[in-house]
């Protein structure tokens, strides 16, 4: 019998013992041997940022305390209530301009901060209502004697309502405006055009916006500036974080058409909740002056 060299069975184990790494990998591969990487990788990959199920959450914490708010004021305008040319022409001919009265709406947004039924929303949209309806999320509605208005501050287009109720209401968590950045995610909930609940979702354009050209009588300016939708209808509502925290109420946009173009303000709630501390304890928000 031929002896074989001590050289040929070197090789010849070295042969056998690589085919049994690479036939083990394969063998791996095809029955999921190793799931615990894959896993690792797989989490890996969920952590790089907010999902989407993230926006629902927030929507889910939030919604809740949203609510509807709707007003009505009378106001005297000049004219007569013929909209016939000649008509119109012979009764000024003879009776001048007559003043007439209107009843004109409002429709805002609010957010329950308070379990007992304490309202955040802006001064706009409750300035000089003789009747306001605050409805709820889940269909509740309050009238008449049951809203009350606490107080206004029109400086910083802010007002607080509180609804009476026998039961706590869901509220909204009140976060801390000073922490938020350049980038952060906002989540502006309202109500736009009546349509209940509607969410839209941007980022933080800019911090401590002021000097903005405002029809209101908004001295205090230090607005959250949003890329996220904001129409009429919208005011009063929540600013959100990804956490789920108010972090302002959108007030007004920088539009030519009056409609969402993607320049939207927010009162920041740490403002707010100075505004709604003294609203509530002393019906007014008293400052210092100089001089």
């Amino acid at each position: 019998m031929k002896e074989i060299s001590a050289k040929w069975v070197g090789v010849i184990i070295g042969s056998a013992t690589v085919t049994g790494f690479v036939l083990g990998l394969l063998i791996a591969g095809v029955f999921n041997i190793f799931p615990r990487a894959q896993a690792e990788e797989q989490d890996t990959v969920t952590t790089l940022g907010p999902s989407e199920s993230s926006f629902a959450t927030v929507v889910a914490q939030v919604l809740p305390a949203v609510v509807n708010i709707s007003s009505s004021r009378k106001v005297v305008v000049p004219g007569l209530p013929f909209d016939d040319p000649f008509f119109k022409k012979f009764a000024e001919k003879f009776f001048g301009e007559v003043p007439r009265e209107q009843t004109r709406y409002s429709l805002g947004s609010g957010v329950i901060f308070r379990p007992d039924g304490y309202i955040l929303t802006n001064d706009h949209v409750v300035a000089g209502a003789e009747d306001i309806t605050v409805t709820l999320h889940d269909g509740r509605s309050f009238k008449g004697g049951q809203v009350k208005l606490i107080g206004r501050d029109p400086h910083t287009d802010l007002a607080v309502l509180k609804v009476r109720t026998a039961k706590d209401l869901p509220v909204a968590k009140l976060g801390d405006s000073d922490s938020i950045r350049v980038g952060d995610w906002a989540i502006a909930i309202g109500n736009p055009f009546g349509l209940e609940g509607t969410v839209t979702v941007g980022v933080v354009s800019a911090k401590g916006r002021s000097n903005l050209l405002l029809p209101s009588r908004q001295r205090y300016q230090n607005f959250i500036q949003t890329d996220a939708a904001i129409n009429p209808g919208n005011s009063g509502g929540p600013l959100c974080n990804i956490n789920g925290e108010v972090i302002g109420l959108n007030t007004v946009i920088s539009s030519p058409s009056g409609t969402n173009i993607g320049i939207g303000f927010a009162v920041p709630i740490n403002m707010a909740k100075e505004v709604a501390r003294q609203l509530i304890t002393k019906g007014k928000v008293e400052r210092g002056y100089l001089g």
